[in-house]
């Protein structure tokens, strides 16, 4: 029986500030984050002591030591929020963490808290920045890539069986990923790898990515991330941490893409599947996809067939409806597939 979905995301936000292009965005988000918690009150910090970034899910820790801040770093610009939220300095930018859900609707509702978390923030902070430099207006932007060549993520955490073979997983969900950007992909003008013909694409964040299966998130970025901090019995459980996928404003896409994803997890754990197709070239097939604006351009499979992304998709909701019909009691993503 597949476990109950707890999922969540992770959203770093853009950060601008008008009129001063040499401003530190490390500062400045820095000063957006203590800004939003300086009342006064005793701030909860977070626990690093169960994080170990490099150790990967395919069973083996990587080399090197782990990225920890030191102990008298802990706590600043990082803060634990009253709704059980996270939000803090993610390298150069305000970072919030959803809490934790048991189903897409309230990922949907605490999604759409942290962009009033980020706005009232950003309110906050304008007067300190502003101090000797008259005014000083800081932007918050909910996207993906800043038009120059950075990218910054929009990370979704999925309870996950740890019973299930990584490799099983890899298997069954990286179809289902490659082709969900025709679904909930944020669009974007033009791309930074100097293609010619991309004036428009489906998909943020897709031309970013290099490799099916890895560890890494800011460099080689893969498909599937093998991060293994399950934040729960590691016994029991794995977090499936997905790095593939864009910051959405539009509410009814955040609860598709958490939704479906869940629906498929589900589906997994449960051993419905049996014949999932295998794509030829997944990370190929991810960048033709995106810069498909009419989505009926087919992808190469590894039986010699070609398949387009809307096909891939109809595969998966056709599935999900026949698991449902096999279901006695309707899980809290029973209307995803409708």
């Amino acid at each position: 029986m597949a476990l109950t979905k707890y999922m969540g995301t992770e959203t770093e936000y853009g950060i601008t500030v008008v009129g001063r292009p040499d401003f530190n965005p490390v500062l400045a988000s820095s000063m957006v984050v203590n800004a939003y918690t300086a009342d006064g009150h005793p701030r909860a910090r977070w626990d690093y002591e169960e994080e170990n970034p490099l150790r990967d899910a395919r069973g083996f820790t990587q080399p090197g030591p782990p990225d920890v801040p030191p102990s008298d770093d802990i706590g600043l610009a990082n803060s634990i929020l009253t709704n059980g939220a996270r939000f803090y300095v993610d390298h150069a930018h305000p970072e919030y963490s959803s809490p934790e859900c048991s189903n897409p609707r309230d990922v949907v509702i605490w999604d759409k808290a942290g962009e009033r978390v980020l706005e009232e923030a950003a309110r906050r902070a304008e007067p300190l920045l502003a101090e000797g430099h008259g005014s000083s207006r800081i932007v918050i932007t909910k996207n993906n890539t800043d038009g120059k060549g950075a990218a910054y993520g929009m990370h979704e955490n999925y309870i996950v069986d740890r019973r299930v073979p990584f490799g099983a997983l890899v298997r069954q969900i990286i179809p289902f990923f490659v082709s969900r950007q025709l679904m909930v992909g944020a669009g974007r003008i033009g791309n930074e790898f100097n293609l010619s013909d991309v004036p428009y694409q489906i998909s943020q964040r897709a031309d970013f990515f290099e490799v099916e299966v890895g560890l890494e998130t800011t460099l080689k970025r893969p498909i599937v991330n093998t991060r293994d901090e399950p934040h729960a019995d590691p016994e029991r459980f794995r977090r499936l941490h997905v790095i593939i996928g864009d910051a959405n404003m539009s509410e009814i896409c955040t609860y598709l893409k958490l939704g479906s994803c869940a629906l498929v997890l589900s589906m997994i754990e449960d051993g419905f599947f049996t014949d999932v197709p295998t794509l030829a070239k997944p990370v190929a097939a991810l960048h033709e996809l995106s810069h498909d604006l009419t989505c009926t351009r087919t992808v190469p499979m590894a039986d010699g067939r070609r398949i387009s992304g809307v096909q891939l998709q109809w595969y998966y909701l056709e599935h999900a409806r026949k698991y449902y019909e096999t279901r006695e009691t309707a899980p809290r993503t029973a209307d995803v597939p409708a």
